[in-house]
């Protein structure tokens, strides 16, 4: 079985199709999925997919494009009683964005921390998206740590390897997307040679980073298996042992999901 462990099922590009979406998730042998919370006002949408199918889960969070226009909504409390809902598994997706900076810096920075304290308070994954923000993702998350630990991956992981190695420094995991077949991508292609097999995630991000061979379609959980199988290569494994290491991972940091055999 293979998950895909970040996709956007509220997009409406996946939401207008979601039958046929789930309908080849599942021929692909795509056995779960975590749909990603990204503005609290669109949150009850995220939650309704995830309590309409067994094998869906969802985060709850912000976007760090969203925190400047979200911001008065973003206490920690307000994070923590949301992800009392028994569907929801993680905090986030939240970090720093300084590629696009849809929103001030500071602002994102100031909505990272709050993610972070709502993840220690409910002991949730948090959920981290970086981009052009290297350091500052490096020295917040080291700084918030020390003040009591949490758990987490780095999404769509796409960065130098100093993210990597001070991420998982702290215990969190590795996400890998479909970005890790695109012909530019020898640089993510090395760090994922470098990363152990116990912290490797794979994702789609659908409906974005369709990975060869679909790149420029719209990108489903289905996809996860090109990943998948990428990564296997460069890893010099099987795709199986991939789909049981990945699967394993995530219901390993997830842990809030009861896992079915």
């Amino acid at each position: 079985m293979l998950v895909d462990s970040h996709c956007h099922l509220d997009f409406e590009q996946l939401s207008s199709q979601m039958d046929d979406v789930l309908r080849r998730a599942e021929l692909a042998n795509v056995g779960h999925m975590l749909t990603i919370g990204t503005k609290l006002r669109q949150f009850d949408g995220v939650r309704a997919i995830a309590e309409a199918h067994d094998n869906i889960h969802c985060s709850v969070g912000i976007h760090p494009h969203e925190a400047e226009e979200e911001g008065s909504d973003i206490t920690v409390q307000k994070l923590v009683d949301l992800a009392n809902h028994p569907k929801v598994v993680a905090i986030g997706e939240t970090g720093l964005d300084y590629f696009y900076e849809h929103s001030p810096r500071e602002i994102q920075r100031q909505s990272f921390r709050i993610h972070i304290e709502a993840a220690r308070e409910t002991g949730l994954p948090l959920i981290v998206h970086t981009r052009n923000a290297d350091q500052d993702t490096i020295d917040i998350l080291h700084e918030e740590y020390a003040k009591g630990p949490f758990t987490g991956v780095i999404h769509c992981f796409s960065s130098g390897w100093e993210v990597a190695e001070k991420s998982m420094e702290i215990g969190f995991l590795i996400s890998i997307s479909g970005i890790v077949t695109f012909k530019a991508a020898e640089d993510l292609r090395d760090h994922v040679r470098r990363i152990p097999l116990d912290k490797l995630l794979v994702e789609t991000d659908s409906p974005y980073l369709a990975p060869i061979p679909n790149r420029g379609k719209t990108n489903e959980p289905s996809f996860v298996a090109h990943t998948a199988a990428k990564v296997a290569e460069l890893k010099e494994v099987s795709q199986t042992e991939i789909a049981n290491i990945t699967t394993q991972n995530f219901f390993a940091l997830f842990n809030k999901i009861q896992r079915e055999d």
